[in-house]
């Protein structure tokens, strides 16, 4: 896939399933009105903050390696023709996932709303599902070798204190056609 049709791509995408998950769903729930809350400090919803910001910057990163690293967009139906493994992906597997996890949380604690948290619980179910029974299984698939070293290093979820530094063994994408 060309750069310029990836970017396009990935800017719906962008646009269409982070905007629903992060923005629209809590917009539902919160109409973005930050409530009183007795539970938490000011400083607990400036953190909040930073959590959201942080999602964001990684989510949009990770999005940009998918284009011009991989060679295809984060979307399930025009994935990335080589494996990405530069940048936060040599900590955790799944930094975009990750990343929009701490979006919702910083939301349900933003604005101090209980249903947020739920539903942030509940993406996290959804999105551990969809990583262990479709993307593991076609990533492994289509990157072979090259997928499993890269699995034996960095785990699905829980970052590494260092990055991971091993050579790419430059494998080429198995026929994902027969």
């Amino acid at each position: 896939m060309r750069r310029s049709s990836a970017s396009l791509v990935t800017a719906v995408f962008l646009l269409v399933v982070p905007g629903i998950v992060v923005g629209f769903v809590p917009w539902l729930m919160t109409s973005w009105r930050i409530a009183p809350a007795r539970w938490d400090p000011i400083p607990l919803r400036y953190a909040s903050a930073g959590l959201m910001a942080i999602g964001a910057i990684v989510v949009l990163d990770s999005f940009r390696r998918f284009v011009w690293e991989g060679y295809g967009t984060p979307a399930p139906p025009l994935p990335p023709q080589f494996l990405v493994v530069t940048g936060l992906y040599r900590y955790v597997r799944n930094p975009m996932y990750v990343s929009v996890l701490l979006f919702l949380l910083g939301e349900g604690v933003l604005f101090a709303s209980p249903g947020v948290l739920v539903y942030a619980a509940c993406a996290w179910l959804a999105t551990h599902l969809f990583v262990c029974f479709y993307e593991e299984p076609t990533l492994r698939r289509k990157f072979g070798a090259e997928y499993e070293h890269y699995c034996a290093h960095v785990h699905r979820w829980l970052p590494r204190r260092t990055p991971w530094n091993q050579p790419r063994l430059h494998f080429k994408p198995r026929n994902t056609t027969n």
